[in-house]
C-alpha cells in the first residue's frame, strides 16, 4: 500500500522531489521522485509558472517526465490583484468543481489546492509541451482562429443557461458572486491609465476609453440573453497550440477569471486581437458562422446568427477595457505595456469597424 501523503501549500522555491513524490501517488502513480530540476516558463504577470523535471527512483511507470506548476506571483502587486479579486481561488475551484464538464480542452490537473483564507494556492498540471503557447502581439494564424473558436463553443455550449452555474459564489458574476469593478473603479482606471501614458495613447482611443467608462453601467448590467460558462480572457497567450512534434491541437489555460455569461464576449475579445485588422474584417463572418453552426451541434437551442452577430458588436469593447484595466493593477513591465497596447489598438479598431459607439446610450 502506497504511503499517504500531506501534501502543505508552497511557493516554487520550496517544492522538493518528496513533495512532488506526494503530487504523482495523490495523482495515481505509483512512483518515487528521486530528483527534478525547476524553470520558470511562461509569460503571465497573475501568476507564476514552473516547469518541473522529475527524475525517478526506478521506472516511472507511465508517470509524466515533466509536470507544470502554478503558484502565486511573487510580485506584490499582481499578487495582491489575485488575492483581491479571488482570481486565484477561482482557478483551483475550475479545475476541481468544473472542468470535468467543461467540454473544452484544458491541462490535465495532477494536484491543486488553496487557503481560502489567504489566497495561497497550487496547481500541478499535465505539462502540454510540445505545444506552444500563443502570442498576443503576434496573432494567430486563420487555421488557429477556426481551432480556438471550436473550443469556445464547447465551452460555451457545456452550460448554456445552467441556472446551478448562479449558486457558485466564486464564479465571476454569477448572482452569488456580483461584479467585483463597480464603474467608478474602471473610470479611476482608466483615468490612471491615461495620466500614466499620455500621449502614447491614440487619440480615438481616447475617445473610446471616455464613452465606455461614461456608460459603463450600461455596459456591464444592460445584457438581456442567454448566459453560460466563459473564460473572460479568452486570448492567444492563454492558449496552447500543437505542433509537427505532438500536443493538443489547442487547449486552454489560464482559468483565473473563469465567470458566468455571454459567450459572445469571449468570442469578441478573442477576435479583437488575434487576428490583423484586415484578416478580421476578412474573416469575421465566416468565423462567427462556424461557432454558431459548433453550437447549434452541441444542442443549443435558439440561439440565432443574429444574436450571434449583435452580441460580437456589443462586446466588441471587451478587449480594450480589458487592455487598460489590467495594466494598471499588475506589475508593469516593458512587454506588458507593448501587449496591452497592442490589445488596446486592436479592440479599438475593432469598435470603429462594427460601429460599436452607437450602441451606447450616452
Amino acid at each position: 500500500m502506497s504511503q499517504v501523503f500531506d501534501l502543505p501549500i508552497i511557493r516554487p522555491a520550496a517544492v522538493t522531489p518528496e513533495w512532488l513524490t506526494g503530487v504523482m501517488r495523490r495523482a495515481g502513480h505509483e512512483v518515487t521522485v528521486a530528483g527534478m530540476t525547476a524553470k520558470k516558463v511562461g509569460t503571465g504577470q497573475v501568476g507564476e509558472s514552473v516547469r518541473f523535471t522529475l527524475d525517478y527512483k526506478g521506472d516511472a511507470n507511465g508517470a509524466p517526465r515533466t509536470v507544470v506548476g502554478k503558484f502565486p506571483s511573487p510580485d506584490e502587486d499582481s499578487r495582491a490583484t489575485g488575492v483581491n479579486f479571488g482570481n486565484y481561488i477561482r482557478e483551483v475551484n475550475f479545475y476541481h468543481q468544473l472542468a470535468p464538464n467543461a467540454g473544452i480542452t484544458t491541462p490535465i490537473c495532477l494536484y491543486a489546492d488553496v487557503d481560502v483564507a489567504t489566497s495561497e494556492f497550487v496547481l500541478i498540471m499535465e505539462d502540454l509541451a510540445p505545444a506552444v503557447q500563443g502570442d498576443q502581439m503576434k496573432g494567430v494564424s486563420l487555421k488557429q482562429a477556426e481551432l480556438a473558436l471550436d473550443e469556445a463553443a464547447k465551452l460555451h455550449a457545456s452550460h448554456w443557461n445552467d441556472a446551478s452555474m448562479d449558486e457558485l459564489d466564486w464564479l465571476h458574476e454569477s448572482k452569488a458572486k456580483p461584479p467585483t469593478t463597480t464603474p467608478d473603479l474602471m473610470k479611476t482606471l482608466w483615468a490612471g491609465f491615461r495620466e500614466r501614458y499620455g500621449d502614447r495613447i491614440p487619440e480615438h482611443c481616447i475617445e473610446i476609453g471616455d464613452a465606455i467608462t461614461r456608460n459603463m453601467d450600461f455596459y456591464r448590467n444592460g445584457y438581456v440573453g442567454p448566459k453560460c460558462l466563459i473564460h473572460m480572457d479568452f486570448r492567444p497567450d492563454n492558449m496552447m497550440f500543437g505542433t509537427a512534434e505532438g500536443g493538443y491541437p489547442l487547449a486552454v489555460v489560464d482559468w483565473q477569471s473563469i465567470g458566468y455569461g455571454c459567450g459572445m464576449s469571449d468570442v469578441s475579445y478573442f477576435l479583437s486581437g488575434a487576428l490583423s485588422r484586415e484578416e478580421r474584417c476578412e474573416h469575421e463572418k465566416a468565423l462567427l458562422q462556424r461557432y454558431h453552426r459548433k453550437l447549434i451541434e452541441l444542442g443549443v437551442k435558439d440561439y440565432s446568427f443574429d444574436d450571434v452577430w449583435t452580441g460580437y458588436a456589443r462586446y466588441s469593447f471587451s478587449l480594450f477595457i480589458m487592455a487598460f484595466a489590467a495594466s494598471m493593477i499588475v506589475e508593469r513591465t516593458e512587454r506588458g505595456d507593448d501587449m496591452f497596447f497592442a490589445m488596446l489598438r486592436g479592440g479599438a479598431d475593432h469598435v470603429l469597424d462594427v460601429d460599436a459607439l452607437s450602441l451606447l446610450p450616452d
